[in-house]
């Protein structure tokens, strides 16, 4: 329940992005769904795809042998299904499209998952701090010489045109690089070995995660302002202070290389190592504080709990409605309408069918996969 609520939240959370404004008209400050969800909602939804990933392995007690070697092909047979849910909706994206669709990434993410589903808390974690510290670096070091990519919601299309550029789109240069948001997988991979039912672990995640979160924002802040990172920034580019204030608070289009001083910045989506530990902590407090409250408030959970059991149904059909761009006159009046849609969708189907339909068809295909490892040509020759 605290899980799925958790995940019902960074829907909304992505639901609130793509479709109300980021800045106030008037002032042009930010919004507060801006400041609350943006870049912290993918980062949310990442380290419960981890969390899942461990609990659908073993839990506390990772599986073994062909139980792994199942639980690999299954996950490698999710990734492939994913991925091309996520292409057929680039397809039906308008070339200005309102919102980057993560399901192609989550293909990618899987898949680079698929070598680290055996492992422990302690070699998760430590895996995670590398890619949250070499992916940025990747990002800055080969921006100059990796191939451009033509379109932010990738179809087959582009995949076989660009698979060059596709590929570097989907691990480095893209909205949601697969290489950095790797730190998120596998973290919520090493929290999905833990035991998640015991109190003292949920207050752990809850008191770890907004210390991480502070610690990093506050860091980012004494190196920009008191170590003279932000004078660093106007001298090695061209931007004027007015200018690089507004980077920093919506961040650059994509990492600029000039200095290695851009890395210092925790700006959402910039996805530096310090704005990766911004939402992680995020993550690690939103999942600890629901994980602490799901026992006790489990019917005002259940419309949120209902819509993260089924988050790749109703993602899928808030993208393709957005395709229809009709949301822009009145986007607080169509979120509600997203949201409330979701909301009842979710409970309906859930109290009456279980799974959602994109769930139910994915789990089965993986479901058969893993049937067909564990039995082997034996059992399956003789029925």
């Amino acid at each position: 329940m605290g899980i799925d609520a958790a995940r019902g939240l960074a829907l909304i959370g992505l639901m609130s992005v793509h479709i109300l404004p980021s800045y106030d008209d008037v002032s042009h400050e930010p919004t507060w769904s801006y400041l609350i969800f943006s870049g912290d909602s993918a980062a949310l939804f990442a380290l419960l795809a981890g969390v899942g990933l461990a609990l659908t392995s073993g839990g506390r007690h990772p599986h073994d042998g062909a139980t792994m070697t199942a639980d690999r092909i299954g996950l490698g047979v999710r990734a492939v299904l994913i991925a091309i849910v996520g292409l057929w909706i680039g397809a039906l994206m308008p070339a200005d499209a309102p919102a980057d669709n993560i399901l192609i990434y989550y293909g990618v993410f899987f898949l680079l998952a698929i070598p680290f589903l055996h492992a422990g808390p302690k070699v998760l974690f430590g895996c995670a701090a590398v890619f949250g510290l070499v992916g940025p670096l990747l990002m800055q070091g080969l921006m100059d010489v990796l191939p451009e990519w033509s379109s932010s919601n990738p179809t087959f299309t582009d995949v076989l045109s660009e698979p060059a550029g596709t590929i570097s789109q989907l691990l480095l240069t893209g909205t949601y690089p697969a290489l950095p948001y790797m730190t998120y997988l596998l973290v919520g991979m090493g929290i999905g070995r833990l035991n998640l039912r015991k109190s003292e672990v949920q207050i752990r995640l809850l008191v770890t995660g907004i210390g991480v979160a502070i610690f990093a924002q506050a860091t980012s802040y004494f190196l920009l302002y008191a170590f003279g990172g932000y004078q660093r920034l106007l001298d090695a580019s061209s931007m004027g202070e007015e200018e690089l204030a507004e980077v920093l608070v919506w961040g650059p289009d994509s990492l600029p290389t000039s200095t290695v001083w851009w890395l210092t910045i925790a700006t959402p989506h910039s996805n530096t190592p310090l704005a990766i530990a911004a939402s992680l902590g995020v993550g690690l407090a939103v999942l600890g504080a629901f994980l602490l409250i799901a026992r006790k408030a489990e019917a005002w959970l259940l419309p949120l709990a209902a819509m993260g059991a089924m988050t790749l149904t109703l993602y899928t059909a808030h993208l393709v409605a957005l395709s229809f761009e009709a949301h822009y006159d009145q986007p607080y009046l169509w979120f509600m309408v997203h949201l409330a849609v979701a909301a009842l969708f979710a409970v309906a189907w859930h109290r009456g069918l279980g799974q959602g339909p994109l769930e139910k068809v994915v789990s089965t295909s993986v479901k058969g996969t893993r049937r067909l490892v564990l039995d082997g040509p034996t059992k399956n020759a003789h029925g």
